[in-house]
């Protein structure tokens, strides 16, 4: 397996390379440094002298009134940090747990950030010309890390703090296999076994991202299997399931839970992941101040809730101290509405109950999401800090069909070049109805989107919508009322 060092070498630079200021920096930074340079290159790009941030940003230091709980499921009482020493590495439960306003970066995870961060803002100017708005629209694009999203903002430090632990083996699971894709990657650079159950409907839809993920050493079951009880127990309930996250975490869990020698990996939703993902936000700021902008709308996509956290709650902090005042806007798909259609109460974070309970918003446990493409969002429920952000009225929410969003993405890609991800798309499409309504309204807003991640394994869904052959899935009201009626009671 390949070692840290090894992985992280750059070819030997070229001798009219060395001859540059560049051959003074580290390697990896020489490789960081040019990339950038290449986003720097377009038109209205904003990398700047931004820097990697040192610290990652702890909302809940902040808030006004702090939010409730994790409980046990057996006993339904407040967790302790024993209660989830099973699952993960003593670092990542005090992270999960404090009120700690920033928390360090180490130097090992920076080093590797280094790699692909800052990540470039990019003023959508040729976007803005073909909608006619007077708007200004930016996209801080994460799709430049090497597994191509933001999921690798916390696989690096998840992956390190477990092989600093002593940790052999990690567990997971992954929706479009975005995530899966990011910790294979993280694993691989610190010596850990990465075990991976992908969502089936993702499994069969997007075959080379487990190709990526079994390229970079990991081990992929599509989820449900026959590998775990859980998994098996869903397949006799229905066999041809498409599988959920939900489904997924269960096996993933349930591995973890029994083997000593394992720990589980989380992609979303817990308060570890969503502060990692703050250096989104972070270098924004950063960005945007050292070009004179202030966001008016901060929208992101949401299914567990970290790419939008990300990007926004640095924001936040910004408008709770009264130095600008930005709207925030969720935007999840039709098909499963968490934040607009679910209920706000505890609920298992898995298909099979094994997680803890945690007060959030969810569709219930049992939901299974039709299978849309945006896969990384067929969540039945919503990071517990984002909804409770939401419940503060700090933010609002909205759902958008598929193929409004896929129209979007096609609009973007032809103006900006760059082909999106599913999951950012319903991002994209809010955007548009927000500079569209500038455009009837003469209001010259500055709409920030976060653009998650390219779409590069995703082209069977641009075919699917290409071709005609794209329908919009919706929820079903029966469905949804069954899987509410089965929330445990708290």
């Amino acid at each position: 397996m390949a070692t840290a060092s090894t992985a992280l070498r750059p070819p030997r630079l070229p001798v009219a390379e060395q001859a540059s200021p560049l051959h003074r920096l580290p390697k990896n930074r020489v490789v960081a440094v040019n990339v950038r340079r290449s986003f720097a290159a377009r038109a209205g790009s904003y990398p700047g002298n931004v820097g990697v941030p040192k610290q990652w940003y702890n909302l809940i230091a902040d808030l006004p009134v702090k939010p409730p709980p994790m409980l046990h499921p057996g006993t339904h009482q407040p967790l302790n940090p024993s209660d989830l020493a099973p699952l993960f590495p003593d670092e990542l439960i005090r992270q999960e747990l404090t009120e700690e306003r920033f928390i360090d970066i180490p130097d090992e995870v920076r080093d590797v950030y280094e790699l692909w961060r800052p990540t470039p803002l990019i003023r959508a100017k040729r976007l803005e010309k073909l909608l006619g708005t007077p708007a200004k629209i930016y996209y801080k694009y994460e799709g430049t890390s090497p597994a191509g999203s933001h999921k690798g903002n916390t696989a690096v430090p998840q992956a390190w703090y477990n092989a600093a632990a002593g940790v052999k083996n990690v567990v997971t699971e992954t929706g479009a296999g975005q995530w899966g894709s990011a910790l294979s990657f993280a694993s691989t650079l610190f010596g850990l076994n990465c075990e991976v159950w992908q969502v089936r409907a993702s499994y069969d839809q997007k075959p080379y991202r487990r190709l990526m993920m079994e390229t970079w050493g990991a081990k992929v079951h599509p989820s449900p299997s026959d590998v775990t009880e859980a998994g098996r127990r869903l397949l006799a309930a229905d066999p041809s399931s498409p599988g959920s996250l939900g489904m997924a975490i269960s096996e993933a869990v349930e591995v973890a839970a029994t083997n000593a020698d394992t720990k589980y990996c989380l992609g979303s939703v817990l308060n570890h992941v969503l502060l990692h993902q703050t250096v989104i936000g972070e270098e924004c700021l950063e960005q945007l101040a050292a070009i004179g902008d202030t966001p008016d709308v901060v929208i992101g996509c949401t299914g567990g809730g970290s790419n939008f956290g990300g990007l926004a709650f640095p924001f936040m902090r910004e408008k709770l101290a009264g130095r600008m005042n930005p709207q925030f806007k969720a935007v999840e798909p039709a098909a499963c509405p968490t934040l607009t259609k679910g209920v706000y109460t505890y609920d298992y974070g898995d298909t099979a109950g094994l997680t803890p309970l945690m007060k959030m918003h969810t569709l219930g446990h049992d939901f299974v999401p039709d299978p849309i493409h945006a896969g990384g969002l067929r969540y039945h429920g919503m990071a517990p800090l984002i909804s409770h952000v939401y419940e503060l009225g700090f933010m609002e929410a909205m759902s958008i069909q598929q193929t409004e969003c896929f129209e979007a993405a096609i609009q973007f890609a032809r103006t900006e070049g760059i082909i999106p991800a599913p999951e950012p798309t319903h991002a994209i499409a809010a955007a548009i109805r927000e500079a569209l309504e500038c455009k009837r309204t003469g209001e010259e807003k500055v709409i920030l989107i976060a653009m998650c991640g390219h779409g590069h394994f995703d082209l069977a869904a641009y075919d699917r919508y290409l071709r005609g052959d794209m329908i919009d899935l919706s929820h079903s009201s029966e469905k949804l009322k069954e899987s509410l009626g089965a929330i445990p009671k708290v």
